[in-house]
Order: C-alpha cells, then sequence, then structure tokens
C-alpha cells in the first residue's frame, strides 16, 4: 500500500451540544470535522468501480453521526468517536490510519477566536 493513498473529507459541518461548560450543555453550536483514512487505493483506481473503495458519503454520514451523538465534554473525546466510526465504516483490516481534525467554531473564550480544535491520529489498533 502507498503511505500516500487517502481518502479526504474537508469542512463537514454539524450542530451539536458538546462542552465541558454548563452553557455548552444548553446551547448547540457548530463543529467542523476534516477527516483522512489512508487505506490502499490501488484496486479502486486500476477498476473505477465504487466496489473496490469507500464510499466517502458514508464516510461523511458516520462522522456527522457520531458527532451528533451523545454529548461530550471534550473535543479529544469527539474526535476519537469519529475516528471509530470510520473505521467501521472501512474494515479495520482495509485502514492504515486515521486522522481526524475537529474544531469548535464558536469556542466560548473571553476572546475573538474563530474556532479552537484537536487534531488525531490512530490506527485500528489503538482505537
Amino acid at each position: 500500500m502507498s503511505a500516500a493513498d487517502r481518502i479526504e473529507l474537508r469542512g463537514l459541518r454539524v450542530v451539536a451540544t458538546h462542552g465541558a461548560l454548563p452553557a455548552e450543555h444548553l446551547l448547540p453550536q457548530p463543529f467542523e470535522v476534516d477527516l483522512d483514512v489512508e487505506l490502499d487505493l490501488a484496486a479502486a483506481g486500476a477498476s473505477d468501480a465504487l466496489t473496490d473503495t469507500v464510499d466517502y458519503s458514508q464516510l461523511a454520514l458516520a462522522a456527522e453521526a457520531a458527532l451528533a451523538g451523545p454529548r461530550a465534554d471534550l473535543l479529544e473525546h469527539l474526535a476519537v468517536r469519529v475516528a471509530r466510526a470510520a473505521v467501521q465504516v472501512c474494515g479495520p483490516a482495509a485502514v492504515s490510519s486515521v486522522t481526524v481534525a475537529l474544531r469548535k467554531l464558536r469556542p466560548p473564550v473571553g476572546t475573538h477566536l474563530s474556532s479552537a480544535g484537536v487534531r488525531i491520529r490512530r490506527t485500528p489498533e489503538q482505537l
């Protein structure tokens, strides 16, 4: 497998209620996720068949569902939840690694800040 093979999703936005502060438990806010799934795309490149790859619409739906799920305090926890969902869609044997960049687009801090976020990289064995 080429380490450069990956499916990339950018800018998936979900409005959800996550955060450690009491006000965040009540007020929905926007989150944005970027997802990179490293896997072998050689068969799909040769065949041009959707059955030889991962349907990125299914990846997007799984990431959206992970973010819309139960409330979490930490972005780190949500990022792992998205990574697990991506590996489930692809199948653990097919995935080399998953990178999730998750941003809270209106973080409740005392200054102007466009986003706060985390980026994690996990192999299926780490999830």
